[in-house]
């Protein structure tokens, strides 16, 4: 295996979430800067990895198998801390953590059987649409005493819709491939 600049980022996503779950129980502001900006720096390295890779054809074994596992530890322990300290809502972190677990899925059982299956423009919005919740939820109102649970609740029901329309894509495009005619 080739070890190289995005595999790093990746690996650091995933080193990141014990940070930013522990610095969210720091009492008062500091802990919830904290939080948002060790999640925010974890966010960034999704977007740098698959940048960096594409850009320089530094594409691995490692990082097609390791880079959505990443994410999906990154959103369900946001998601799961968000949801423990009554910032967020269950019923939309519950559609997210489903459609997460279940295109993760779907996406190790296509690869299983040679099919590769592209991330849609939607679920790259949706990812936005998701980050930028889940910051502004760590954040609630430390920043300033800006109260950024609003907005945040706002991009988590865009995450929602754009969740629920992107997995049912991602399950249409993989039903042929599950269930081949014979």
């Amino acid at each position: 295996m080739t070890w190289n600049l995005p595999n790093t980022l990746t690996a650091t996503r995933i080193a990141l979430i014990p940070f930013f779950i522990g610095f969210s129980y720091l009492p008062g502001r500091l802990g919830l800067i904290l939080s948002a900006s060790f999640f925010s720096l974890a966010a960034l390295t999704d977007w740098a990895d698959g940048y960096y890779a594409r850009r320089s054809g530094m594409l691995t074994d490692f990082g097609r198998f390791f880079d959505p596992v990443a994410d999906k530890l990154l959103v369900i322990s946001a998601m799961v801390l968000l949801l423990a300290e009554g910032r967020a809502p269950l019923f939309p972190v519950l559609v997210i953590l489903a459609r997460e677990i279940t295109v993760m899925a779907l996406r190790e059982r296509m690869a299983g059987l040679g099919v590769s299956v592209r991330v849609s423009r939607l679920a790259k919005w949706k990812t936005g649409f998701q980050m930028t919740a889940i910051i502004m939820l760590l954040v609630q109102d430390g920043l300033f005493g800006v109260p950024f649970q609003w907005p945040g609740l706002f991009f988590l029901g865009l995450a929602v819709i754009f969740s629920l329309v992107s997995g049912y894509l991602y399950l249409v495009s993989a039903w042929p491939h599950l269930h081949p005619r014979r």
